[in-house]
């Protein structure tokens, strides 16, 4: 670098002389304005991005209190295991026998028609929505043993129903597998 600089002030007659060429400031003019323009266009997405990211943060946010304060089914509903833990322990033990026992009815399908089918959708839907008016009742009168007890009840025959459903649907299938199948004889 120092070479450079030496052999520039040495000579400074030959630089000094020479003017340049014709247009060459409109060129450069030019050409820096392209560079500027260019310099605008290449903004950076990581604002836009980090603006995207704040909306759609706040969106969520807003959305799920909404449906945490206004939305949510059971807002008005208080379950079994809610009151204490002992009726959790049982609340959790009838839940699972209901859903082992929709596994077997599921399980067991015999082919049955859809009639029959949604007959029984229809029958355990109401059932469930006699559940939810007791869950409404409980949260409006939390320690009402009346309302924890028919809660319980409610379990219990709603367990009976389906052991009931599944029995049927076993003595069906028996007698499907019993029969000879089309002339056939069983051995």
């Amino acid at each position: 670098m120092k070479n450079i600089e030496d052999f520039i002030r040495s000579n400074k007659q030959f630089f000094d002389g020479e003017e340049p060429s014709e247009g060459h400031f409109e060129r450069f003019s030019r050409k820096l304005e392209i560079r500027c323009s260019e310099k605008v266009i290449r903004r950076s997405i990581v604002p836009y991005l980090l603006k995207a990211a704040v909306v759609t943060l706040l969106v969520t946010l807003s959305s799920l209190w909404t449906w945490d304060h206004f939305l949510r089914p059971d807002r008005n509903r208080m379950a079994l295991g809610d009151v204490s833990p002992e009726y959790r322990e049982v609340e959790n033990y009838y839940v699972h026998q209901v859903n082992f026992m929709e596994n077997e009815i599921v399980n067991l399908d015999l082919n049955n028609s859809p009639e029959q089918k949604e007959i029984l959708k229809k029958e355990m839907r109401s059932m469930d929505s006699v559940y939810v008016q007791l869950q409404k009742e409980l949260k409006a009168n939390p320690n009402d043993e009346r309302i924890i007890n028919a809660m319980i009840e409610h379990y219990q025959t709603k367990v009976d129903v389906m052991n009931y459903i599944l029995d049927q649907l076993r003595a069906i299938r028996n007698e499907n597998q019993n029969k000879p199948n089309n002339g056939q004889t069983n051995l």
